[in-house]
């Protein structure tokens, strides 16, 4: 069973296909988000620091970090938010860039064992990225298109992905340590785009036995009600093998998608994380809304 395990200076948080499925807090991310950008540009991360505690008192296992903002200085915004994040929260991170500059300077200042988010398939974004993953013992991303771009041919994806996993062996880091993502695509544009995730997802687990991660909410572009549309994929994701995703957990439908795949998986044990989610307020103690409701109708019964 494939493990990859990552760590704050305190918290480690493993990913597993017998593991509860790790939510990856999206937030802290200013592309499509103005006002972030702005703030984080001049200086000011309040937002930062409450996007950063908000996510993870909703859930999130772990949070993405990304300060790619166009004629910004992003290595060292990227490592200021590193340390912040890293100050008011206790949750392993993603780092988050596609500069090399950036990663290293996020890598430097982290404290624990990170996810680089990410490495391609093209060879020199592989002979940049895996020596620095390596050096600093990370676990990495690895998106699953090359210098050919994204093909629409899950089986060119794969090949893709076993590729990266080959050439991060070369530099000493174990496929234990990659986390491939098989590219989501918007379903409203392409009406397969969830046969081929889940078909790909089965091959990522049972031949390459890899983690998997991905933009969640890629899935659901330019659909209404979209919030419903991501959570049942992701459910349907991880049922196909997908152990993480980078998400929002503080849309409740996304959240509770995935908190009830964890339960029908049997991966929260004794269902002990829904029921403590889903207790009924007004309950005794010890006793969940089901538990109140047959208490109620015995009583009646009785009486």
């Amino acid at each position: 069973m494939t493990h990859t395990l990552v760590s704050s200076a305190t918290t480690e948080v493993v990913l597993g296909f017998d593991r509860p499925f790790v939510m990856i807090g999206e937030r802290i991310n200013p592309t499509g988000r103005k006002l972030l950008a702005a703030e984080m540009k001049d200086g000011d991360f309040s937002r930062v620091e409450a996007d950063a505690i908000a996510q993870v008192e909703a859930g999130a296992h772990m949070l993405d970090v990304n300060a790619g903002i166009p004629l910004a200085d992003e290595p060292a915004l990227l490592a200021r938010a590193v340390k912040l994040v890293q100050s008011v929260t206790d949750v392993p991170l993603s780092i988050d860039s596609s500069i090399i500059e950036a990663l290293e300077a996020g890598l430097a200042v982290y404290q624990g064992k990170p996810l680089v988010n990410s490495v391609t398939g093209e060879d020199e974004v592989l002979e940049r990225v895996l020596p620095l993953v390596a050096r600093y013992g990370a676990a990495v991303v690895a998106i699953s298109n090359d210098e050919t771009g994204i093909s629409e041919d899950p089986d060119v994806r794969f090949a893709v992905a076993e590729k990266i996993v080959h050439r991060a062996a070369d530099h000493g880091i174990p496929a234990c340590d990659v986390v491939v993502d098989p590219l989501v695509m918007p379903i409203g544009a392409m009406g397969t785009a969830g046969r081929q995730a889940f078909r790909l997802l089965r091959r990522l687990r049972e031949e390459l036995e890899v983690n998997t991660t991905c933009g969640a909410s890629n899935v659901s572009f330019g659909l209404p009600a979209r919030h419903v549309v991501t959570g049942t994929f992701l459910s349907m994701a991880i049922a196909s093998g997908m152990t993480s995703a980078i998400m929002n957990p503080l849309h409740a439908e996304v959240k509770s998608a995935v908190m009830a795949a964890d339960v029908l998986m049997g991966t929260d044990r004794d269902c002990a994380a829904w029921i403590r989610a889903n207790r009924d307020p007004d309950a005794p103690a010890g006793q969940g809304a089901r538990g109140g409701r047959e208490s109620r109708r015995r009583r009646r019964v009785a009486g």
